[in-house]
């Protein structure tokens, strides 16, 4: 077996890899849509989603097997990652490089392999989306083409999972400028330096010379004393009733 070689950029590809943070979530429909869909395209039994890190490759989404990484001296995916082109091996038993490979000698026996990479706008190629099949085969224009797609589309995937990542960190940076107030979305409390959540009132108290008084708007009286409110119109039509009859008699007596 001859393990792949090291990458000439390693180290700022594990950095693009990191930077993801994907390594070890759960699956997600998105990715393993596109397995579903490499699987289907390329009549295979197994289909992954491959991300190479230090030691290990490992498997975000996957089709036909159960195993979530393997060594990376043992992957297929390495060798991908060397060009941006795919890598086809139309039967491993008759490639020098993984004749006698354990994923070859034993589980999932790998005869047929095609690794489509996953190359960022930075030209770091992260893993691969490929396709396993148990017997040798190949694959035709329109199923490379297919799984060109795939790949960059899994690429896009990730860019928008790595663009949250830095909105939440830019976030989370601001959280702590004098200038900014951290507040729930939700129930509007306000977060103080120790990371609990405050009424806005109590949270101003403490910071300003500002006071307070209390009471309860249109809107909250509506939807919390809906009886309250139900009886206070009554009295409000009872007093117009009242003011009525008083100058109606005023007129009369008059």
């Amino acid at each position: 077996m001859k393990a792949a070689s090291i990458p000439f950029n390693e180290a700022d590809r594990l950095h693009a890899l990191q930077e993801y943070r994907i390594l070890g979530t759960q699956p997600e429909q998105s990715y393993n849509d596109l397995t579903l869909i490499a699987a289907e395209v390329c009549d295979t039994p197994i289909a992954l989603m491959s991300l190479v890190d230090e030691n290990k490759q490992w498997f975000k989404a996957k089709v036909g097997v159960d195993v979530l990484e393997t060594p990376r001296d043992w992957s297929f995916c390495a060798h991908a990652i060397h060009t941006f082109e795919p890598l086809i091996v139309e039967d491993a038993l008759n490639d020098q490089r993984f004749h006698d490979n354990p994923l070859v000698c034993g589980e999932p026996n790998i005869r047929f392999y095609g690794g489509f990479p996953l190359q960022n706008n930075q030209d770091h190629r992260i893993g691969t989306l490929c396709v396993i099949d148990r017997t040798p085969k190949s694959l035709n224009k329109s199923q490379i083409k297919i799984m060109e797609a795939l790949a960059r589309q899994a690429v896009s995937f990730l860019d928008l999972r790595l663009r949250a990542v830095r909105l939440l960190d830019s976030y989370c940076s601001l959280d702590h400028s004098p200038n900014i107030i951290s507040t729930c979305s939700y129930c509007r409390k306000a977060k103080n330096e120790d990371g609990q959540w405050q009424y806005l009132d109590q949270y101003l108290s403490k910071r300003s010379s500002l006071n307070f008084s209390h009471g309860v708007c249109d809107a909250c009286m509506e939807d919390q004393f809906p009886e309250v409110l139900e009886i206070w119109k009554q009295d409000e039509k009872e007093k117009f009733r009242n003011n009525y009859r008083s100058k109606i008699n005023s007129k009369t007596e008059g």
